[in-house]
């Protein structure tokens, strides 16, 4: 509990102030020695605000709140309170009429359909991360293996009477679930407070309220922590291009527009008006309030695009920057000024941008001209190949580009490969049944695609459903369809992803060099009539051979150029037995020989079986 200055003045107007939630908001404190909770809320254009609550029956003239001078803010303190409590203000606007918000910088919230906010401790919770917290100091994420596994909590798993998993049953069941399946992240879509189901998260009323559908702020501390004890990293999905209309949210707060700029047309939200220094500090402390009280790991920053476009999602260009263009300069200068501030106390941080367009340098340092990212979703690679995969098995040599292209730009930044949740709904179908084919073709299909993905240079993610094979569509208010592991086929496909999510975590090549040309080298691009495609993935001192067929044509005896001399084998194929393949067999060991056209390479001969993927490794040899 802290001790408050009760004269403190603050300038919210021009002061960087990255850790507004220490002083706006409600607190657990001490005021001339008396316990209570003190509040305070910036709303510089109403003519009175009084907190309104349920320890003082929703009174509005029982606790009008004093302006700080002529700071905009409000602030009073209510003795002998405590956690638990139920809370808004009471705007008075200039026009005389008056709305109740909900705090801005609440830290909880009570559950649907009620919309106050509610007093809560964030410094409670005993955390149990230490180990984690002293590893992750010195982490290099570029030279690292991360495999990350994308879940919406509400939908996950349920209860059998539909009802939601709270954090902590969540933690329980998910924590292990992923160190069985060998990944190292979790990615939680959002979880701040949202009124509407159907929004995922995705258009926010409360930013530092975690939502109360899951639990409370401590059950959700708790699901992290427990991650962190098994080495698993959690990175939040977050929204700071825009916000919810709704009315108790930061729509027209206190009369006037203190937070938005313009309306996006196509989600009927607001976007944010980053041109004031007011708003920038309170997303700014925002994403660092995740890093301090949660201890997040990283952020998945959505809709970057549209912060960088004034015009996002418009039929016309409405909209001039101050220099004449349609860039937005102040949104720019925002994620530039945000991605300072996290790596400047979180160095250690995961910042990966949501970026669909060619937009330059987005995971280059502000120092040298970029907006200070270290990761960007590799939108580009995902379209392309969803495309390709889309195709009949005959017409795929047509696009065969759609595979290679992605090379051309695989180094421009630092990308994170994503399969997730905006690429299974809305018609748009499962993974699974975007891929051409029969049934069973379907299953081949997605084995190939996986072992694509996973030794593509990029880091790795995928959405749940993905690595069950589900074919219905992900909906927000069913559970994943895990009775399909029912059938033999589904959780074969389960048991491949997770070997494949395996060799990836432990096999040094397929990320140690992960952004460079160092780190990749093709052996065939251009094999266009046959669909196939071979490459190595260097490490420092080991490398793999990958061979993938998109058709269904068996080649008996291919030729398959190898780097070096030596006795190789298959250490993983899709078309194993064991995973519902037609169980072609292979030697322990293929030794290599020489092309009898080109001397000076070696090759081994090796059966490519239908729409399979090889992954071949070198026997290593005793010094």
């Amino acid at each position: 509990m802290e001790k408050i200055d009760y004269g403190q003045i603050i300038n919210y107007h021009t002061d960087k102030l990255y850790n507004s939630y220490e002083f706006f908001g409600a607190h657990l404190c001490k005021h001339h020695g008396r316990k209570g909770v003190s509040f305070r809320v910036w709303a510089p254009n109403a003519t009175g605000v009084s907190l309104v609550g349920t320890f003082n029956f929703w009174n509005d003239q029982a606790n009008k709140m004093e302006k700080l001078g002529d700071t905009g803010i409000w602030q009073c303190f209510f003795e002998n309170i405590g956690e638990g409590e139920e809370y808004k203000y009471k705007i008075l606007k200039k026009d005389g009429t008056t709305v109740q918000k909900s705090d801005p910088y609440g830290f909880y919230a009570e559950k649907k359909p009620g919309t106050s906010s509610v007093v809560a401790d964030m410094d409670g919770y005993e955390w149990m991360d230490e180990k984690w917290i002293e590893k992750r100091s010195g982490r290099k994420f570029y030279d690292g293996p991360m495999n990350i596994y994308e879940i919406h909590p509400g939908s996950w798993k349920k209860h059998e009477d539909e009802s939601h998993l709270n954090y902590r049953e969540l933690a329980d069941e998910l924590v292990p679930y992923l160190k069985e399946m060998n990944y190292n992240y979790l990615e939680l879509m959002p979880v701040m407070e949202h009124p509407f189901d159907g929004s995922w998260g995705y258009q926010i009323t409360g930013y530092y309220s975690i939502t109360s559908r899951y639990g409370k702020p401590e059950d959700l501390k708790y699901l992290i922590d427990k991650c962190h004890q098994n080495n698993i990293g959690v990175i939040l999905d977050w929204v700071p291009g825009h916000f919810c209309r709704d009315e108790q949210g930061l729509l027209n707060f206190d009369g006037s527009e203190l937070y938005g700029h313009i309306d996006h047309p196509n989600w009927g939200t607001k976007k944010f008006n980053f041109g004031r220094s007011e708003v920038r500090n309170f997303l700014i402390s925002n994403a660092l309030f995740y890093f301090d009280k949660y201890h997040v790991d990283g952020l998945r920053v959505d809709g970057v695009t549209s912060i960088l476009h004034l015009n996002f999602g418009m039929e016309e260009e409405i909209f001039r920057n101050r220099e004449g263009g349609t860039d937005d300069l102040d949104g720019v200068d925002f994620l530039k000024e945000m991605n300072t501030a996290v790596f400047g106390k979180y160095p250690f941080a995961i910042m990966a941008a949501e970026e669909s367009t060619d937009w330059p340098l987005v995971t280059s340092p502000v120092e040298s001209g970029g907006l200070g990212f270290n990761f960007k979703w590799n939108m580009g690679w995902m379209n392309d190949t969803i495309s390709y995969m889309e195709n009949d098995f005959f017409f795929r040599k047509n696009d065969h580009d759609r595979i290679t292209f992605s090379l051309h730009y695989a180094f421009n930044e630092n990308f994170i490969l994503p399969f997730s949740h905006d690429e299974v709904v809305h018609g748009k179908k499962n993974l699974i049944d975007k891929s051409f084919g029969t049934y069973e073709e379907k299953f081949k299909n997605l084995k190939v695609l996986a072992m694509y993905q996973m030794t593509h240079p990029g880091k790795k993610l995928n959405f749940m459903g993905n690595e069950i094979g589900q074919f219905m569509e992900w909906r927000y208010y069913e559970e994943i369809e895990w009775f399909m592991l029912e059938y033999p086929i589904h959780d074969a496909h389960r048991e491949y992803v997770k070997r494949l999510n395996k060799l990836y975590m432990n096999e040094k090549s397929l990320w140690q060099q992960d952004n460079s040309w160092d780190g990749f080298q093709w052996i065939d691009a251009d094999n266009r009539d046959q669909s196939m495609f071979s490459y190595i993935r260097w490490g420092l001192d080991d490398f793999i051979v990958t061979v993938l067929n998109f058709t269904p044509n068996v080649h008996e005896d291919a030729w398959i150029q190898v780097p070096q001399e030596g006795e190789y084998r298959v250490i993983l194929s899709s078309d194993d037995d064991k995973y519902n393949g037609t169980g072609s067999t292979y030697k322990k060991y293929i030794k290599s020989e020489r092309d009898e056209f080109n001397p000076d390479r070696n090759i081994i001969k090796i059966k490519i079986p239908g729409l399979s993927g090889l992954m071949i490794k070198k026997k290593k040899t005793r010094k």
